[in-house]
């Protein structure tokens, strides 16, 4: 999934960087998943992994890769599904299952299709282009078959989050906008009048089993206790539920109340704290004087609202402060960028380790 700031292509050096400095561990707390890729990436290195995010798309995620452990096998569901996508033998439960919710539908015009598509919005002065009539009203089928297996007890938890993950990592391919979600585009890209079509997730099975949050992490600074607590927050002022409030909606369908040209939910109580200034320097204060771990590693960039010099003079009272930089390809979304400057920030890795354990 394409998401802002997703640290999939550092993930390497950044755990370059901490073998050099040998900092290990068996437990870890991705304090800002998001995607789950850095959680995702320390539970296959072995560890325990704790993880959570303000965002419940991201609590579906974590619960699909970083809770879940097992191929899901859907003993109570495959028995009750008809045969009209002629599944073989050979096919894996989650094939059928995913098979059954390609095939199988039929499409329901429901919350997605009313308030995000054309043909469900055309009556305001510019409809809404997230998806194609046709995907809009399978999303809704889809959705709302799996909420109904699920509160029927035909569904485990974990095979629940494990289908709104696959549905999740699918829609993003197949919606009409540049990158994220706070706006849509005024001409169909290509792959957005695709038929949809649901795909397998990759899960990633371990031996240890992860807890996953759907909080602000700081409320979580006295329950949960690990080696190493990586903290990638936002860098600047934009929040991060508005930017995914269509993919929010989606798995939530909660029916909310929706405003304004893209139909935005309420994410007033989603707000992060790290996309002010004032409030960010105090929230990494609150990290650093508070976490129970050995190790606290904080992703920035050298354009983020907090200054290097106040992030150092915070970070340096707690502990053995270090900065690592990578040079990293600017987030192509950030149309503001004239072509002429410079097309790379300065990914930055502060380490520290804490002087009171």
């Amino acid at each position: 999934m394409r998401y802002l700031g997703n640290k999939t292509k550092l993930l390497e050096r950044i755990y370059d960087a901490m073998e050099q400095r040998g900092i290990n561990g068996n437990t870890f707390f991705d304090v800002f998943s998001g995607t789950a890729s850095v959680a995702k990436f320390f539970k296959q290195k072995g560890y325990k992994v704790f993880s959570s995010d303000l965002l419940y798309l991201s609590y579906c995620l974590q619960r699909a890769y970083l809770t879940n452990n097992k191929e899901p096998e859907f003993k109570k569901l495959i028995p009750i599904l008809t045969d009209c996508c002629m599944a073989s033998l050979l096919e894996s439960p989650m094939d059928k299952v995913l098979a059954y919710l390609n095939k199988c539908l039929p499409d329901r015009e429901g919350f997605i299709y009313k308030n995000y598509s054309v043909g469900g919005t055309k009556d305001l002065k510019q409809p809404r282009m997230y998806l194609s009539d046709e995907n809009a009203a399978k999303i809704d089928a889809i959705r709302q078959v799996i909420e109904e297996w699920y509160k029927n007890e035909n569904l485990t938890e974990d095979e629940y989050y494990v289908l709104l993950a696959c549905l999740l990592e699918n829609v993003s391919l197949f919606t009409n906008v540049a990158g994220v979600y706070a706006a849509f585009q005024k001409k169909w890209d290509p792959r957005a009048i695709k038929p949809f079509i649901l795909k397998p997730i990759e899960l990633c099975i371990g031996n240890k089993a992860g807890k996953a949050f759907n909080k602000n992490s700081s409320d979580l600074l006295s329950e949960i206790e690990a080696d190493i607590f990586y903290l990638d927050p936002p860098y600047n002022k934009r929040q991060y539920a508005p930017n995914y409030h269509l993919l929010e909606t989606i798995v939530k369908y909660d029916n909310p109340e929706v405003h304004g040209i893209t139909g935005m939910r309420d994410y007033s109580k989603q707000k992060s704290r790290f996309c002010h200034k004032e409030s960010a320097l105090a929230e990494l204060e609150n990290f650093a004087k508070n976490a129970k771990c050995n190790y606290l590693l904080l992703s920035y960039n050298n354009e983020g609202i907090m200054p290097q010099k106040d992030i150092m003079s915070i970070l340096k009272k707690h502990g053995e402060t270090e900065l690592v930089e990578f040079n990293y390809a600017r987030y192509k979304s950030n149309s503001k960028v004239k072509s002429t400057d410079n097309k790379k920030v300065k990914e930055q890795l502060y380490i520290v380790k804490l002087l009171r354990l």
